[in-house]
């Protein structure tokens, strides 16, 4: 596959796959490392725009004069970030809160240009899960699909749970596809 006149600021592998299932490849990979902290009072949306343009900054800092592509995803329920379990029984925690709800899963995606323009879109999908069981929690959190993500992998057998999505699929998956296109579009990168 040709690669793109950009740099991808993220290491997931699956933001990578998002990106070449469009036929946009970068010419190189480059994680940020920044402060991910949530600030008091920060909401969902402002946090997780804030974390996008601070890891394509911090990029574009590290790379002058190129195209820099950056994004972030949060899953939420109400204004609670769900953040990355880090054991089992917080992954149940986890699941029993959005058993039978909606939450969110909001993906800001920053794209930084040579001339350094930077152009943000935020886009918010809903996800509505049925009603779990424990043994369908149990059995869910011993896939160990969801080690590394915020929530859940909606792309693993967790779709099963899901009852209906209002939104981007590849954005609750990590990048948002279509706004992504069009950020790199617009930048003459196509």
């Amino acid at each position: 596959m040709e690669t793109k006149d950009f740099i991808l600021a993220s290491s997931s592998p699956h933001r990578l796959a998002l990106l070449q299932q469009i036929n946009f490849c970068p010419k190189n990979v480059c994680p940020a490392d920044i402060d991910e902290s949530r600030q008091p009072f920060e909401t969902p949306s402002r946090y997780v725009k804030r974390m996008a343009l601070e890891k394509a900054r911090r990029v574009a800092a590290m790379h002058p004069g190129e195209n820099i592509l950056a994004c972030d995803t949060v899953a939420v329920v109400g204004r609670r970030v769900l953040h990355k379990a880090a054991s089992d029984e917080e992954q149940k925690q986890t699941m029993r809160l959005i058993s039978g709800r909606a939450s969110h899963a909001i993906s800001a995606v920053c794209l930084i240009d040579k001339n350094g323009r930077e152009a943000l879109r935020l886009v918010d999908s809903r996800v509505v899960t049925k009603r779990l069981s424990e043994k369908e929690i149990a059995d869910y959190v011993a896939t160990r699909e969801w080690v590394g993500c915020c929530g859940y992998k909606i792309e693993g057998c967790f779709a099963g749970f899901v009852r209906k999505i209002v939104g981007s699929y590849s954005g609750i998956v990590g990048l948002p596809l279509y706004e992504t296109q069009n950020l790199l579009n617009g930048a003459g990168i196509k």
